[in-house]
């Protein structure tokens, strides 16, 4: 049996449940994009007032495009919340911008412009911070790996911190700084146990993770030491370490301030405990990041204000309970500043439509014996994919996308944007409503893909990897130029 043809604006059947049928194709659901988005008159999707013609025309497709303006302004709003919340608990808060979300030079100069502090993770990151020219006191290194060279960088740039990630790690740590006739200031990161989906408190085991120390008791060979605490009595015997406090992060896409909370109480329990056995003080807490982002229309992310009021309760009645000064705090929101930054505007290819059984629904059986009925999925084929998005084919993330070069009256249809890769997992949006009348030359946009996206991107069937613009003031501008076949094939050292 075959749906009803003139049934044009019912659900499909194939949709997820979350997914509702737009009572306006061209609209633009505002959480999901930079401010500065908006149609034309014409209908066109423009930035800052620049068509998305005229983005392509000059830089080509695929193409990331990013509101410097609205990074800007999303750094802002969290230094400036954050700053206001935690004033009488701690004199303001330290806020690193998590580079590995996306990093380049010109990030970089926006994150020390706007007052913020930079977190990194690898060598690659910190050699671009070196060259941004941020002091390193206001740079942070992070990883479960670190590399002698990447200890030996770190030092060298005189970081305001290493968050060291293991006891070994420790133990080398001190070892190069101590060879060195220097100090490292070292964080400590813990697993809290604290679940970033369900934020549900798992009291007597460590998470089964790679990254941090485990606060559990039972987590080291000696009796009744956690490896947290083994690492705070190991830091405190280093004369090469200056232990400046504790570090956590418990997960990426969280809407609610409830896991932020739990962790917080745990490590304010801990660091005070430490402090009273070792007789020493951490001056530090570094609560982590993890803010969640509208990548959807159902996607509900709180306002910086209100997760800095809510943590901040937490920790100012958390430290009069205790009878400790409260430490300084600091965060790490990445994704949430430069998520939805950006867009990517891709040209439409190949559509195909094939048919695919599911119940029928009511509408369309019409009161008879249910049966399975065939419903149409359209494919839409793009210039980019898996290459400039891994997030769906590695997280099953969900994106959405609109019809970007013009507006359109045509009834919506169900339809799986996909990328052009040798895979059949390459999808770049899974589910969305476009109007049936997308065709080959078209622009979609798919909004908020300003973090792990380019960071991720790679070069499978040697697709060079896409240009990033950031736009401003009315006018845009190449900050990572788009690669070409030449500079793919430049490295390819021959027989």
């Amino acid at each position: 049996m075959t749906a009803n043809p003139n049934n044009r604006t019912a659900a499909s059947p194939l949709a997820p449940e979350w997914l509702a049928v737009p009572e306006d194709l061209n609209a633009l659901h505002e959480p999901m994009w930079a401010a500065g988005v908006e149609r034309t008159a014409g209908g066109e999707l423009a930035i800052d007032g620049i068509p998305v013609s005229e983005l392509q025309r000059q830089f080509g497709t695929p193409l990331f495009v990013m509101s410097e303006t609205d990074f800007r302004a999303r750094a802002r709003a969290f230094q400036d919340a954050f700053n206001e919340a935690f004033a009488d608990i701690c004199g303001g808060v330290d806020v690193y911008y998590a580079g590995k979300s996306f990093l380049c030079t010109a990030v970089v100069r926006w994150v020390e412009e706007e007052g913020l502090r930079l977190d990194t993770a690898s060598g690659g990151e910190l050699a671009v911070a070196a060259r941004a020219g941020i002091p390193g006191a206001a740079v942070a290194l992070h990883g479960n790996n670190k590399s002698d060279a990447e200890i030996h960088r770190a030092l060298d740039m005189k970081l305001g911190r290493i968050v060291v990630d293991s006891l070994a790690e420790l133990d080398r740590v001190a070892a190069i700084a101590a060879n060195r006739g220097e100090t490292a200031k070292v964080m400590l990161r813990l697993t809290p146990g604290v679940h970033a989906h369900t934020h549900e408190f798992i009291a007597t085991a460590h998470e089964d993770q790679k990254f941090g120390l485990s606060m559990a008791g039972d987590s080291t060979d000696q009796a009744g030491l956690s490896a947290a605490e083994e690492a705070v009595a190991a830091a405190v015997g280093h004369d090469s370490i200056e232990l400046l406090g504790l570090h956590c992060h418990i997960g990426s896409q969280i809407f609610e301030p409830d896991g932020f909370a739990l962790a917080a109480e745990k490590l304010l329990d801990f660091l005070a405990a430490m402090q009273a056995k070792y007789s020493i003080v951490l001056p530090e807490l570094d609560l982590g990041g993890g803010y969640g982002i509208a990548y959807t229309p159902v996607d509900t992310p709180r306002p910086p204000a209100d997760i800095a009021q809510a943590m901040a309760a937490v920790v100012r009645a958390k430290v009069a309970e205790l009878g400790i000064t409260a430490p300084r705090i600091s965060i790490e929101p990445g994704r949430a500043i430069v998520g939805t930054s950006t867009f990517t505007l891709y040209e439409v290819g190949t559509l195909k439509t094939v048919r695919v059984d599911a119940p029928a629904s009511p509408a369309d059986n019409a009161g008879e014996t249910a049966e399975n009925v065939t419903y149409p999925r359209r494919y839409v084929s793009v210039d980019g994919g898996m290459s400039d998005n891994a997030r769906p084919v590695l997280y099953d993330a969900d994106y959405s996308a609109v019809l970007a070069s013009r507006s359109s009256d045509a009834a919506p249809q169900l339809s799986r944007v996909v990328g052009k890769h040798c895979e059949s997992g390459d999808i770049v949006v899974r589910d969305v409503y476009l109007p049936e009348d997308v065709a080959a030359g078209d622009l979609l946009a798919v909004p908020g893909t300003g973090a792990y996206c380019w960071a991720l991107s790679s070069n499978y069937n040697y697709l060079a990897r896409p240009g990033v613009i950031a736009v401003s003031d009315g006018s845009a501008r190449l900050i990572v130029r788009g690669e070409t076949e030449e500079d793919l094939l430049n490295r390819d050292m021959g027989v």
